[in-house]
This record gives structure tokens, sequence and C-alpha cells, in this order.
């Protein structure tokens, strides 16, 4: 073997060393999070580490400002007053909502929030009949005599319309037939199925300015 061959060898040899010297730097620092309670991820246990978290949202802690969501969680297996606060750059997803369940993946810092560089969340899809429910413009035909009054609606989702939580109202729900629309503010989560176009179902009240306030949100089915 002749020296240009040896030093030529000797070259491609350092290019792959520094190749998978490369790749596992990178598998390093992207390994998979640790699996993490909540009141382990409080307690501090993993602190700087990348953890994975499981909870549930705590009724309206959440708030978002400037594409920054912050909200807490809770075991709902555990003790319900121990929550971990979550801050998430990222935006909102349509399913993100009170009670939701979500997963957080980040670390904790030394403020004890869990800085998440992963969210999902995930709502079970619910399914109701509409048989007993009113149209649109059925609700806005009866005006005064339902305001403040437990009814249930059917309609489709206007396109355009279907905004993360704490965004303004949730959705508007429009008549297929007469195109009469009624805004609506729900502060839940809501199934990934439900889209623009969707044919919903949904139980609340209509307020004296029009708004309706639902407390429960369902695909037709």
């Amino acid at each position: 073997m002749n020296t240009r061959t040896k030093r030529r060898m000797m070259a491609v040899t350092g290019i792959i060393v520094i190749v998978l010297v490369v790749i596992l730097a990178v598998v390093g620092g992207s390994g998979a999070a640790k699996s993490a309670t909540v009141a382990d991820a409080v307690a501090g246990k993993y602190a700087d580490q990348k953890i994975q978290v499981t909870g549930n949202v705590v009724e309206n802690s959440y708030a978002t400002n400037d594409n920054v969501l912050t909200f807490a969680i809770y075991d709902k297996d555990g003790n319900p007053a121990e929550q971990l606060n979550v801050r998430y750059e990222g935006g909102v997803s349509a399913t993100f909502g009170n009670d939701v369940t979500a997963i957080c993946t980040g670390k904790v810092a030394g403020d004890g929030v869990l800085h998440a560089t992963e969210l999902v969340t995930k709502c079970p899809s619910k399914y109701e009949n509409a048989s007993s429910a009113l149209s649109v413009s059925r609700l806005l035909e009866y005006g005064d005599q339902v305001v403040d009054k437990p009814v249930k609606v059917s309609g489709t989702v206007q396109a355009g319309s279907l905004k993360a939580v704490g965004a303004g109202d949730r959705f508007v729900l429009a008549d297929p037939d007469s195109g009469k629309t009624l805004p609506v503010a729900f502060d839940g989560a809501l199934s990934d199925e439900i889209a623009e176009g969707s044919s919903l179902v949904i139980t609340g009240s209509l307020s004296a300015d029009g708004r309706f306030t639902a407390t429960n949100v369902a695909l037709e089915g």
C-alpha cells in the first residue's frame, strides 16, 4: 500500500469518525423523555431533565400572551391540589380546554415551571342525537322566551369561525337551511374530529345579547 493510499484511507476514516460523533451527539441530545407524574415533577425530582408529564388542564388556569400559552395540570388519579404549571410557546389547538388531557414534554426550570417544547392534547370523540335539538333559526325565533334557559341546538360550524380556547367566540353555529348564525362561547375541549362544516349538537343557554354559552359540544351522530 503506497503512501498516497494510506493518507486517503486515513482521511476517509477521519470523516467517518466525525460523522459518527455528530450522529451520537444529535441522538443523545434528543433522547426520549422520561415519563414523570405531576407529583414527581412538582417535587423537583427531575430538575432540568427532559420529561413527559400527563395531566388534566386545571379549569380556567390557562392564558395566552404573545403566542405563549400558560396553564396548570393535575393528576386526575392523584391529589387534585397538587398542580404543575406549564409554559408552552406555540399555537393552541382547538382540542385544548378545561380538563382536557395534556401530554407535556420539556424541562422543569428553576422556577418550578415545566417549559414544554411539545404539547399534545387528547379529547375523546363525542356524539349526540339531534332529534330533540332546535335549529338555529327556531332558537332565534323563540327570542326572550329561551334566554338563560338550558336548550339543545343543532347546526354546522361556519367556515373560518373555529378558534382556540381563549380567543373569543369558539365558533359560529350556522343553520344550513336558513343561513342564520349563532356565535358560541365554549371553554371546554373540542374533539379533534370537529372542523369547519361539522354538524354539531350543543347544549347550553342563550344570553340576552344573542350569544350562546355552551356547556357541552358534540358531533351529531
